[in-house]
């Protein structure tokens, strides 16, 4: 059992790694979490520093959630002892979602940021991408789509993560797919879906009123 804690630790760790708040300093010398919105995630850098910033920030936050499922979950390998699995999957696809759950939960309250990171979007984008690529590749053109439409990038996530349980729905019972553990893929992404609701709970209020900072591609002014 010592790997399979190790995959948990190790993927909260990564998770946690606050690349808002690192790009933040190097680039402009401030806490990103004095500035904005106050969130140490790609949006708020996309606000205070532009979108090249945030855009590399975002794909840095996603990468961690391809770490933690693609390399991370390997370690379990080195001893893989039975865990109890009721569902359909393998026990190593199993794993791979507890690390890349344990890699979001590691960016929303990252150790090395107080408890206080982002709000998961981009490191559960990148697990999502590594476990159902199909349904995230859609999730993603619903994103660019909304975000382009209403420049509101919290509305574009939250549409976004509800568009990949739909497609699994759709592909799953209207195309009848047979997608591989669908049973336990869906009951996870609608708690992913649940976690992203609730750390954009702040948003969706803003949204509801009217006062959600919208983004824009505009080169900021030094």
């Amino acid at each position: 059992m010592i790997y399979l804690a190790a995959v948990l630790l190790f993927s909260y760790l990564i998770g946690s790694i606050p690349f808002a708040i690192i790009i933040s300093k190097m680039v402009k010398g401030i806490d990103i979490k004095q500035h904005g919105s106050g969130n140490a995630g790609g949006t708020n850098v996309f606000r205070v520093l532009g979108w090249k910033w945030g855009i590399l920030t975002i794909i840095l936050d996603a990468l961690k959630g391809v770490i933690a499922v693609v390399f991370i979950s390997q370690l379990y390998l080195l001893d893989p002892v039975a865990i109890n699995n009721p569902t359909s999957l393998e026990d190593m696809t199993i794993i791979r979602i507890l690390a890349g759950v344990f890699a979001v939960i590691g960016h929303v309250w990252s150790i090395f940021a107080s408890f206080k990171g982002g709000k998961g979007i981009a490191t559960a984008l990148g697990m999502m991408l590594s476990i159902t690529t199909v349904d995230m590749l859609i999730a993603i053109g619903v994103f660019i789509i909304v975000v382009s439409v209403s420049k509101y990038v919290s509305l574009g996530s939250i549409l976004a993560a509800f568009a990949v349980a739909l497609t699994l729905f759709i592909r799953q019972n209207v195309f009848h797919a047979e997608i591989q553990g669908y049973g336990t893929i869906l009951p996870f992404v609608l708690a992913i879906i649940a976690l992203i609701v609730y750390t954009h709970r702040e948003n969706i209020k803003r949204i509801l009123s009217g006062s959600e900072s919208k983004i824009s591609f505009k080169k900021k002014n030094k």
